[in-house]
């Protein structure tokens, strides 16, 4: 199965960056058959081949990047390799991943800090 298709990537850029979204789409799934691994990407840059995403069932969940070419070198028992999830629409990150509703909020609550902050220091200025 191609982990990357060009419906994929057309999405990826309808969507485009998603770096200041407090709750991000994920646009695909990706996951170890024979393993805890789970990548969840938000973000795809065609010309490296590189997603960005969540990362989780490996030594620590985390957003990072993850190269698409490294996924499908992956080869498991049986030859198996890293799948595609086909049934998963696009949701949010804290519909696949609940545990982070909590840490989305407080970034929701910080960048609302940071704006009043900022308005305030605007307006001492004038």
């Amino acid at each position: 199965m191609k982990l990357m298709t060009q419906e994929l990537e057309k999405r990826f850029r309808e969507i485009g960056i998603q770096d200041i979204i407090d709750d991000p789409i994920v646009v695909v799934k990706y996951f170890d058959p024979c393993g805890s691994a789970t990548w969840y990407a938000t973000e795809f840059e065609p010309k490296t081949g590189v997603c960005y995403g969540y990362v989780t069932g490996l030594i620590e969940d985390e957003w990072g990047r993850f190269s698409i070419a490294e996924l499908e070198a992956i080869q498991r028992p049986f030859g198996l390799t890293i799948e595609r999830d086909i049934y998963s629409g696009e949701k949010s990150i804290s519909e696949y991943c609940p545990e982070l509703k909590v840490h989305i909020e407080k970034v929701k609550k910080l960048r609302a800090a940071r704006k009043k902050y900022q308005e305030k220091e605007q307006n001492r200025e004038r």
